[in-house]
């Protein structure tokens, strides 16, 4: 963090425009900053409402990036005495790394593709070999042919990050898209990989998404307006002079538009999605001036996802259930609509709706398809053999020993394949890419990724646990911990919770994680209403005039940890980011009593304000998640938890706010205000820090290394709360 060490210096500059009252110096740290009140007023629907750091929104304010620079330099004072353990911590999580190392490749027409990592840099670099013979197997003596080399990217960009590479259909071009500034600006690339020659798609600053159409000259590609929402389709013709063609526009705030490619790659999909409702549209991939032809018409509350599957359509519906089921379409020749509900009222059923299993996702091969369904709280993958014309069908499970665990299918790549690819990994077991025989369910094991430094899974125990919520509903909680330093009473404990969105917070390995538990801390997961861990019932649970339970979760899954006896409030502490940002500030608020820190990252906790400005990304389209606090009734739910409107005075946790400049997703000025809130209204000794990125968005700095730093500081921040550091 050279951009911090840099700003102490100006803490004192800073510090005394801002209202500091201590300066620093060697030895004694400043004072923290003191953001000015300047009330201005939010009220609505009869309630006053004051806001007096409203004006910190005002990012190119001189006196904004004074207050930001004070907290950043603020920041750094508080950290400079444990740089010594934060940069043990930082070269220990390092050491896990293995530096040179490549991803299982993945065969795709003529070619393997693949990526790999190199001793000393902080991207991957992305290539392709040459299959080889008429089983087009792959070979390492082959030489490598570039594709794309992040590295060189970060020569002339302080952030870096990739969204998405297209090779065309001949297997000459690749389009890709990249940001360099983490604000989700994607720069739209057409590289020649036969000459390297690489030009930038100028008619679009930004490119969400991005499909070749058969010819390999036709690129789809969807832009976003001010606002980040995702709204048009444009179609770009590689070489021709003529500017690009806005082939359809979204009008409704709601949705957002996706882009597919059907496996075989016969079909383009475009999607358009709100937190409710979907539908898509159809062209064929060889026809890219057609017209777009509607699968079903729009229905408010309906969502649907459809693959293309020889002459029908797979199609994973809600009609019957909010877990989805999935059945088999013709596809309708000619105009209008490319099925109907009165055929999918009779068509046939690969998978009923369950309420006790969901339906995630479906991938469509030539023989088989398969499904990932959550069930229990755990994942598994369902293998369906079925096809146009086969009248039968056998499903097959592929099943896992452990009880708490993370299986995703990964993207297929060829249509044919007669394996399905997927990642692996659990609380103590790492990452491993295993893919399994469509026709029998058999198992092969591609690669685990190696932990450097001797890693032993039998050293580490994980649990899964249930606590009973006040409405008697079981909220899991998923733990793992060193075995030889699990004590028989309370011990220092991380609680994370996330819980909004229908995104499940699967137990998932990470190597950073170890320093942790080998210090003697115990990390947990609360699978708390809200997310998607026990099914789409379990996230509707959790949102709109329900959303309290996704808090009061968090708060029944800490109480009965700490009455379990694994922890006690004064060793634990939380953690959540954007959403889960939210999740933190409204539980501390609720129970500051219960926790002995709080580390928030990216921390969406102004809620009111922010759903209040349809100006900012993201607002319309989440009335739907949160609310439309323009309608009272609506107002009334968010105002009982928006962290920023209500804290109180209380002797809060410590505090660890940590945020980036260029967040389109949750402005960094949320974090601040609450911040500054907090200072006036906290009766504790306890840190409370704004932690800012200057060069980086919603998910921190890009590259392995600096974004390792970033978890070494948090843990740092951990650790000296729990007493832990050297």
């Amino acid at each position: 963090m050279k951009l911090l060490s840099a700003l102490v210096q100006s803490t004192i500059v800073a510090a005394a425009l801002l209202g500091a009252t201590r300066p620093a110096s060697a030895d004694t740290p400043p004072e923290p900053p003191v953001a000015l009140k300047k009330p201005r007023d939010v009220s609505i629907h009869g309630e006053r409402r004051i806001d007096d750091y409203f004006w910190l929104r005002e990012k190119d304010s001189p006196e904004v990036q004074a207050h930001l620079q004070a907290e950043a330099a603020y920041a750094a004072a508080w950290f400079k005495p444990i740089e010594g353990p934060m940069d043990q911590l930082f070269e220990e999580m390092k050491g896990r790394v293995l530096q040179r190392d490549q991803a299982v490749p993945s065969r795709r027409g003529a070619y393997w593709y693949g990526s790999r990592t190199e001793e000393g840099k902080q991207y991957p670099i992305f290539f392709r070999r040459a299959a080889q013979g008429p089983g087009r197997v792959y070979d390492e003596k082959v030489a490598e042919e570039p594709m794309l080399d992040l590295n060189e990217l970060a020569t002339t960009r302080k952030f870096v990050a990739l969204n998405g590479m297209a090779v065309s259909p001949d297997e000459r071009w690749l389009a890709y898209a990249v940001d360099a500034t983490g604000a989700r600006d994607f720069e739209l690339h057409i590289k020649d990989l036969q000459t390297g020659e690489d030009k930038v798609v100028a008619t679009t600053p930004h490119a969400d998404a991005f499909v070749w159409a058969a010819d390999s000259k036709t690129l789809f590609y969807i832009r976003h307006n001010e606002a980040r929402r995702s709204h048009q389709l444009w179609r770009h013709l590689r070489g021709a002079t003529a500017g690009d063609v806005l082939v359809h526009e979204e009008p409704d705030d709601l949705f957002n538009l996706l882009l597919l490619k059907s496996l075989d790659g016969k079909t383009l999909l475009l999607g358009a999605q709100s937190k409710d409702t979907m539908d898509w549209r159809l062209l064929p991939a060889d026809q890219p001036t057609a017209n777009w032809r509607e699968v079903l018409p729009r229905v408010a509350g309906q969502e649907y996802a459809v693959t293309p599957y020889g002459g029908e359509l797979l199609v994973r519906i809600n009609d019957r259930g909010p877990n989805f089921r999935l059945v088999r379409v013709p596809l309708r020749a000619g105009k209008g609509p490319v099925a109907t509900q009165a055929q999918l009222r009779s068509a046939p059923q690969l998978m009923p709706h369950r309420d006790d299993a969901m339906i995630e996702n479906v991938v469509a091969f030539k023989t088989h398809a398969v499904a990932q369904v959550r069930e229990g709280g755990s994942v598994k993958l369902r293998l369906l053999r079925g096809h146009a014309g086969h009248t039968g069908n056998s499903a097959r499970d592929v099943v896992f020993d452990e009880l708490a665990y993370n299986a995703v299918l990964t993207p297929p790549s060829e249509f044919d394949a007669d394996r399905v690819r997927f990642t692996y990994n659990s609380l103590t077991t790492p990452t491993s890419t295993y893919e399994a025989e469509l026709a029998t369910g058999k198992l092969h094991l591609l690669k685990v990724q190696p932990v450097q430094g001797g890693y032993d899974a039998s050293r580490y125990a994980s649990e899964r646990l249930w606590f009973k919520a006040a409405d008697g509903t079981q909220v899991p909680v998923s733990l793992v911990y060193r075995k030889d330093l699990r004590k028989s009473g309370p011990q220092p404990l991380l609680l994370y919770g996330y819980g909004s969105y229908g995104i499940p917070t699967d137990p998932r390995f990470t190597s950073p994680r170890l320093s942790l538990l080998d210090r003697g801390v115990i990390f947990a997961i609360a699978h708390i209403r809200g997310g998607g861990d026990l099914g789409r019932r379990w996230y509707l649970d959790g949102k709109l005039a329900k959303k309290m339970n996704t808090f009061t979760d968090f708060i029944t899954c800490a109480e009965g940890l700490v009455a379990r006896g694994y922890t006690q409030p004064s060793q634990l502490i939380i953690q959540g980011g954007s959403a889960g940002g939210l999740l933190m500030g409204a539980v501390t608020n609720l129970r500051p009593d219960l926790f002995k820190a709080v580390v928030a990252q990216v921390p969406f906790v102004d809620v009111i304000n922010t759903m209040l400005d349809d100006t900012l990304p993201l607002t319309t389209e989440e009335y739907i998640e949160w609310g439309n606090p323009n309608k009272a009734a609506e107002y009334a739910w968010m105002r009982t938890y928006s962290p920023y409107d209500n804290l109180k005075p209380a002797a809060y946790p410590a505090v660890l706010a940590r945020t980036a400049i260029n967040d389109s997703q949750v402005p960094y000025w949320e974090a601040a205000k609450w911040v500054a809130k907090i200072r006036t209204l906290n009766s504790s000794s306890g840190p409370v820090l704004y932690d800012i990125n200057m060069t980086a968005g919603h998910g921190g700095a890009s590259g392995r290394f600096d974004a390792l730093r970033e978890v070494a500081r948090t843990y740092a921040f951990m650790l000296q709360q729990w007493g832990l550091l050297p």
